[in-house]
């Protein structure tokens, strides 16, 4: 029996016909691609949270003039247009009909319908270009496949439920010889209402439907060839690095890096399925395989960088030698949705930085009136935005001598606002200014892999 890969693609690669045809080259040249996972055409996601959120009459038409122009201009270079014209055509008559409600009135549902139309509109495209092309590919809706709970945003996955689906829909497909091509990022609830797993989710989406197909790997599909010691925008000497571990990976994601989403990682550790990540404009540049335990593990693996955070620092006098301070603070911000990130406490005061993961969430937006007059109750609150945290990702990190010398010597010439180290055996993580931000990973990536 031949291997079975799952493929996704991310929003560049399938930004317009000649990034697409890219991907279908890639697609239909590995005959163990049997399940392809697309997200929405760069863009388009951006644009429709913006009509989620609700815009004027002037707006709304220029995002849809904008949205339908970046399908047109694929759709106006395949052989057949009539019919997927017309199907688009009723995507957006949806879009249309969803942004006007929003206009009236915005809801977590609201938003995830509506913006689970740029995967259904490119998944459309693509299949067709691959039709076109003689493959025998199938359009698969995922909402039918990956069934979640109601946390609209931010939805997790049903295991069991997705698995007898993807057994029920996809194994036949798989069995008789087509290739299922489907949506990363969106799933469907017990009410039959659509779902959406986070921004960056079409990862976790192509994970999930490995594990539950017992498929050999998952090919990550992006614009960079594999995952760098940082980002090379910002530090053109970045390194790729050939093979790392599932942890490591995940640290990366979770502090910034975008090539991999945090959640996608879940699936394949539970699994013990390989990940790699590739360019899907240069696949002969190799890439990255993300791995259980590969070798060697060297004490600093990567640097991360994660923009614009926000940092609330509550000081009280009666935090002094008291009991259940922090209970109380965590009790109100678990009332008020707030997850929370990283945190460092004294004997009178704790900071934390907010987790922003979420469709369409930014940090202004979670601090409510209500949430800060509850916490004003109990403490002084201090809200600090234009802040950037910098995360050194590793091994045994905390074991290691010296680890803070190198670390503090290559920032001595920068203020650290926060810094949260001994926690994790694989990060250091640093609050700084915003604008200091590119300068520090720059010395530390210098000093630290150069």
């Amino acid at each position: 029996m031949s291997k079975l890969s799952v493929a996704k693609f991310g929003g560049t690669s399938v930004a317009n016909f000649d990034a697409m045809t890219l991907c279908a080259n890639i697609v239909t040249t590995d005959p163990n691609t049997r399940v392809v996972v697309l997200s929405a055409s760069a863009g388009v996601t951006n644009y429709l949270v913006e009509l989620a959120n609700g815009c004027d009459k002037t707006r709304r038409t220029e995002i849809l003039e904008a949205v339908k122009t970046i399908q047109y201009n694929i759709i106006d270079k395949l052989q057949e247009q009539a019919q997927i014209r017309a199907e688009i055509d009723t995507l957006l008559n949806h879009i249309t009909a969803l942004a006007e409600s929003a206009s009236l009135a915005t809801s977590d549902a609201l938003t995830d319908e509506l913006i689970s139309h740029g995967e259904m509109m490119s998944t459309k495209i693509f299949t067709q270009l691959c039709v076109e092309r003689g493959y025998p590919a199938v359009w698969v809706d995922v909402r039918d496949i990956v069934a979640t709970d109601s946390q609209y945003g931010k939805a997790v996955p049903n295991d069991e439920k997705t698995k007898s689906q993807a057994d029920a829909i996809l194994k036949p497909l798989l069995s008789a010889g087509k290739v299922a091509i489907t949506q990363g990022f969106i799933g469907r609830n017990d009410e039959g209402k659509t779902t959406t797993l986070g921004r960056g989710g079409s990862d976790y989406s192509a994970a999930l439907l490995a594990e539950v197909l017992n498929a050999d790997d998952v090919l990550i599909w992006t614009d960079v060839p594999g995952i760098y010691t940082t980002d090379p925008r910002v530090v053109p000497n970045a390194q790729r690095i050939d093979t790392m571990a599932f942890n490591e990976a995940a640290e990366m994601a979770t502090f910034g890096a975008k090539v991999l989403h945090p959640a996608t990682l879940l699936p394949a550790v539970r699994s013990n399925i390989p990940v790699y990540v590739g360019s899907s404009k240069a696949p002969e540049q190799g890439g990255t395989w993300v791995t259980r335990d590969p070798q060697p593990r060297p004490t600093f693996r990567a640097i991360a960088l994660r923009r614009n955070q926000t940092l609330l620092t509550l000081s009280s006098l009666s935090m002094l030698h008291a009991k259940g301070f922090l209970a109380k603070v965590f009790t109100i911000l678990a009332k008020h949705n707030i997850s929370v990130d990283v945190i460092t406490t004294s004997e009178v005061s704790i900071a934390v930085t907010l987790d922003k993961t979420g469709s369409a969430s930014s940090g202004a937006d979670m601090l409510s009136q209500a949430l800060l007059d509850e916490l004003n109750e109990h403490c002084h609150v201090q809200v600090e935005n234009d802040l950037a945290l910098v995360a050194i990702i590793g091994n045994n990190l905390h074991t290691q001598a010296g680890v803070a010398k190198q670390l503090f010597h290559h920032l001595e010439g920068f203020n650290i606002r926060l810094i949260s180290y001994g926690a994790s055996t694989n990060n250091v993580c640093t609050l700084v200014k915003n604008q200091e931000a590119d300068d520090i990973v720059r010395a530390l990536h210098a000093g630290l892999f150069e």
